[in-house]
């Protein structure tokens, strides 16, 4: 399959909480298909309303941000580059994931210390660089559309992504931006769903290279285990 940008995220292992993550948000990355959403009682929409804007990225963590290949830069290389990396850095493990509102959507996000998933994170980040192409003016403009502290604008130039280094935050996105009304209900309900799933402590263990295809949805290309 040809893609035109790809991504490092971290995604689950193989299992419980990646399958029925997978049919809650209806796209299943590492089978590169729908999923047929699960029966949720208590929503206050459909479990396909609530999905729809992170569906295509599937359940995932953004480790570093989609990019165009660089000139000269190959899948084959990025998949060796990931190889190589993931076998000098090691595991992640954090005391738990819970399900928090960032502002109008919610996530699964860490409890207690993320100095070492930060790490992690920016060292990805860096090491991935020589693989990204420039962004155009017009995508610094888009950005910039959104609204950036000039922080975050730097990184923007930088790293062609504002929320990276010491603007990154580690989630994994559960619904799209919902009336603030509805967070409190989607959130029981998803607590009663995915929690009893995850493992405490939680450990991120490998880094997936994901591809983006031309309807914009991300496939699983290789996960690599953290192995130092």
């Amino acid at each position: 399959m040809d893609f035109h940008r790809y991504a490092i995220y971290f995604t689950p292992p193989e299992g419980e909480f990646a399958a029925l993550g997978a049919a809650w948000l209806g796209w299943d990355v590492a089978q590169g298909c729908a999923a047929a959403h699960p029966e949720v009682p208590g929503l206050p929409a459909p479990v396909a309303e609530i999905t729809e804007t992170p569906r295509k990225y599937g359940l995932h963590a953004t480790i570093k941000p989609p990019f165009a290949l660089a000139e000269g830069q190959t899948e084959a290389g990025l998949i060796a580059a990931l190889e190589r990396f993931c076998a000098g850095e090691a595991a992640v493990t954090l005391e738990r994931l819970q399900i928090a509102a960032l502002g109008r959507f919610l996530a699964l996000v860490p409890v207690g210390d993320q100095g070492a998933l930060c790490a992690l994170a920016a060292r990805a980040v860096a090491a991935f660089e020589p693989w990204r192409a420039p962004l155009s003016e017009a995508q610094v403009a888009r950005r910039r559309a959104g609204g950036l502290s000039p922080a975050q604008d730097a990184l923007l130039l930088r790293w062609g992504y504002p929320y990276v280094m010491e603007e990154f935050r580690f989630h994994i996105t559960l619904t799209g931006k919902r009336p603030k009304g509805e967070l409190p209900g989607i959130k029981a309900a998803l607590e009663g769903l995915l929690l009893p799933l995850l493992p405490r402590p939680y450990e991120i263990d490998a880094l997936s290279l994901m591809g983006e295809d031309a309807a914009g949805r991300f496939h699983l290309i290789h996960r690599q285990t953290l192995t130092a």
